[in-house]
């Protein structure tokens, strides 16, 4: 007698508790992020009170104003800020609304998005859900945390922007429609990052997707900005223009914000449908198969660390090369106001016999600074390699410690330097069309190299503070600081001794200023001794167990 026996696909039984452990792992995310956001609402707030009281400064009367709303009505104003609401009548409160808001909304969904990422795909991947998920919590239990977490982060955001302003002297209703579209946006990054986390098998993955996203909805408004004053149809299809068009401190109207609470909503109910489709661990997406063999190209450190960081060098480049190009186009524009007002030259960074290049030298020193930000992003995460395990066991083989830290500190400056080459050629080609000069191109990409010492040094602190095992908070108070007080310390009159010893001011601001090689030198060699402690210190230390 033969049996046959027909095979069953398995039936799993449906959680009776999906969200038990939902408030133990809030808590547990609060505790871990306890720094993290505090040094997010704390800058971000603190910028905003920065720029709001350098406007007062830089704009004191009315004619000043004025001719700022002048350069925020041409397109490259209106794609790199807004709709332009209030330019008839420009004050410090439509500076703010028009200028701020949308990059501000971009940064909190970039913050809400990697905090939901951390906590959902990166537990995943790194096998820490699992032990998590063994014990009394629900299967929705982690995604659900995360996102509460997000929104507490993004309450905070908006209640902190909302305080500065009135701290400002803004009013109250303007300045909580300013912190509630920021929040807001917050909470659909947030809701984009649980769907992103459900379809891909990385975190780096999801970050990344999530990013783009985000990207992609800041140039849509742009686009549909510039198109029309006051927006067109195509600003309605991102929801960073939906909160400029509450139209914060010139006609306020509350409605566009529940389009984009509606819309953070319906984010969330897919991610958790999704969710239900996959496997802890697994995406909904294939991830694609390597090669069965690494290429010559990764036997060695230095290759190694470059394939991994190469997509985070393309993005960056991709939005420093936009950022450079639109800053670069403006110089018409504020040519135009400081022809009417003089005094706005020092503002703008505009010293010297030559206007113009005074002008674009200075836009090359803001994005050496969006650069030494990457320097420093890139050298963090040999720590994040180590905290993870891989370090171990590429240390296992014959690759040294100093080899292997040297390898992050040298793919960050090469980095930085095709950044830097990148950014200034990028301001030269937008400032072609205002000044028919082509050899601008040419001219700042050589000159934004003297910004390297400058980025190598910083490159070299976060090395050390990895090292030494300090807290990557420290680095980071140090580069916040220096770059608020690189761009705001004049207007905010601070003394001559602070603005000098800002890392930033050591160099010339070439092309418009004469290459000083003992500045240059000088740096150079506080970046030097600063990467050699580094390797010396992480020579002698153990590794994160």
């Amino acid at each position: 007698m033969t049996a046959v026996t027909q095979a069953r696909t398995p039936v799993v039984a449906p959680d009776p508790r999906p969200l038990a452990g939902t408030g133990t792992l809030v808590r547990v995310g609060l505790r871990r992020e306890r720094v993290r956001l505090a040094v997010w609402v704390a800058v971000l707030a603190g910028l905003l009170a920065t720029f709001a009281a350098a406007l007062q400064q830089a704009y004191p009367d009315a004619a000043a104003r004025q001719g700022r709303a002048a350069i925020m009505r041409e397109p490259s104003g209106a794609l790199l800020s807004g709709p332009g609401y209030g330019l008839d009548d420009y004050w410090i409160g439509p500076m703010v609304a028009n200028e701020l808001l949308g990059m501000l909304a971009v940064a909190v969904a970039l913050m809400s998005s990697f905090l939901v990422v951390r906590h959902t795909r990166a537990e995943e991947e790194h096998g820490r859900l699992d032990l998590v998920l063994a014990g009394a919590v629900g299967r929705r239990a982690p995604l659900v945390s995360a996102l509460v977490l997000a929104v507490l982060a993004d309450a905070a955001v908006a209640l902190a922007l909302a305080l500065a302003l009135l701290v400002a002297g803004l009013p109250l209703a303007g300045s909580l429609a300013v912190g509630a579209g920021v929040g807001a946006v917050g909470l659909v990054g947030a809701a984009l990052a649980a769907v992103t986390a459900q379809l891909t098998w990385r975190a780096r993955a999801a970050n990344g997707l999530a990013a783009a996203v985000v990207g992609l909805a800041f140039v849509v408004r742009g686009v549909g900005d510039v198109r029309q004053a006051g927006g067109s149809a195509l600003s309605w299809a991102s929801p960073i223009g939906w909160v400029q068009q509450m139209r914060a401190f010139v006609d306020l109207r509350w409605w566009p914000l529940l389009l984009v609470v509606v819309l953070a909503g319906v984010l969330v109910a897919v991610a958790l449908g999704l969710g239900r489709q996959r496997d802890v661990g697994a995406g909904l997406l294939p991830e694609r198969s390597g090669r069965a063999a690494a290429s010559p190209f990764l036997r060695s450190p230095f290759a190694l660390v470059a394939r991994l960081e190469r997509g985070a060098v393309v993005g960056w480049a991709a939005g420093l090369a936009v950022m450079a190009v639109l800053t670069g186009s403006l110089v018409e524009g504020v040519l135009d106001s400081i022809a009417a007002d003089p005094a706005l030259a020092a503002a703008f960074g505009a010293t010297g016999d030559d206007v113009v290049l005074g002008m674009l030298s200075a836009f090359v020193g803001f994005l050496a600074m969006a650069v030494t930000v990457f320097a420093v992003v890139s050298v963090l995460r040999a720590g994040r390699e180590e905290a993870h395990g891989r370090t171990s066991t590429v240390l296992a083989a014959s690759v040294g410690r100093p080899a292997w830290l040297g390898a992050h500190l040298a793919v960050a400056v090469v980095a930085s330097a095709v950044l830097l080459v990148l950014s200034g050629a990028a301001v030269g080609a937008g400032a072609v069309v205002a000044t028919d000069d082509p050899a601008l191109v040419g001219r700042l990409a050589v000159a934004a190299l003297v910004h390297l010492p400058v980025v190598a040094a910083f490159a070299g602190l976060a090395a050390l503070v990895h090292a030494v095992r300090a807290p990557t908070w420290t680095v980071w108070v140090v580069v916040v600081a220096c770059v608020v007080v690189g761009l705001y310390g004049g207007l905010l009159d601070l003394p001559d001794a602070v603005l000098d010893a800002v890392p930033f001011a050591l160099v010339p601001a070439a092309p418009a200023e004469a290459f000083d090689a003992p500045a240059v030198l000088g740096v150079t060699g506080a970046a030097a001794l600063l990467s050699a402690g580094a390797l010396t210190a992480y020579r002698r230390r153990d590794l994160v167990a």
